[in-house]
């Protein structure tokens, strides 16, 4: 199933709303309230999108079901747009190349160039605000315990029993992780949902500091860089060198 492209797919025309980034979009069905997503805002849409050829890569509307994500994790174009829209709204956009995916088709079946999106914003909502900067995040504290690795933990929360995972086990975790610069690079907490994962198939630090924990309990952890992910970035925004990790033991299976 394709859903036709618009009659004025090929370029925006002369009434469209366009903004100094080069994004330009109309309204095409009015929606209810004033209150509009921010950039961090987990956003819900139903959405199509079509090359200025009137090709159609892909529909939400096709699938039968619409789709969440944070909208500062997609196309610049679409962080912009729905930023603009409100609930019930559905609006049409122009989004050039540099905000999109190039202009240049980077593999096979890839949209490229401008693209136009029919955007209809189902629901929203804001993420919690970030936990707080540890105060000792550059360093561990004289009381902190140092293993025999160079990794240093703090209790922050009792948990309940004595049972304590194995490096084989799954856990389920909430966290959040800071470089000692006291930049969050990564937050569970954040996105509103724990995560689960086996405790072998992560970094070493990990591995071995949440098998001290037992459920419940909080721990802050001082992970040197070679327990972690080395002392240079290995690709632009990756964390490096000693990285500090709150981890609230959830589960254990």
């Amino acid at each position: 199933m394709s859903i036709p492209a618009p009659d004025n797919v090929k370029q925006a025309p002369s009434d469209s709303v366009k903004t100094p980034s080069g994004l330009a979009y109309i309204t095409v069905q009015g929606g209810s309230g004033d209150s509009k997503p921010s950039a961090h805002s987990e956003v819900k849409v139903h959405y199509t999108g079509w090359m200025t050829n009137g090709e159609m890569f892909d529909s939400s509307v096709v699938r039968g079901e619409p789709i969440s994500f944070p909208l500062d994790g997609v196309i610049p174009g679409w962080t912009e747009g729905v930023q603009t829209m409100v609930v019930g709204e559905k609006k049409r956009f122009w989004i050039p190349g540099d905000l999109a995916y190039g202009d240049q088709p980077t593999r096979p079946g890839m949209p490229y160039g401008t693209l136009v999106f029919d955007v209809e914003l189902l629901s929203f909502k804001e993420p919690p605000p970030p936990p707080q900067v540890p105060d000792d995040v550059a360093a561990a504290p004289t009381e902190a315990t140092v293993s025999e690795s160079g990794l240093a933990y703090r209790v922050l929360q009792s948990g309940e029993g004595d049972k304590r995972p194995a490096a084989s086990a799954n856990v389920t975790v909430h966290y959040t992780g800071w470089m000692t610069n006291g930049e969050m690079f990564d937050s569970s907490v954040m996105r509103g949902e724990p995560t689960s994962f086996p405790l072998n198939r992560v970094i070493p630090g990990w591995t071995e500091g949440v098998q001290t924990m037992v459920i419940g309990e909080k721990k802050r952890f001082w992970i040197p860089a070679d327990l972690a992910y080395g002392d240079k970035p290995t690709r632009p925004g990756m964390p490096y060198g000693t990285l500090v990790f709150d981890v609230e033991l959830i589960s254990i299976r």
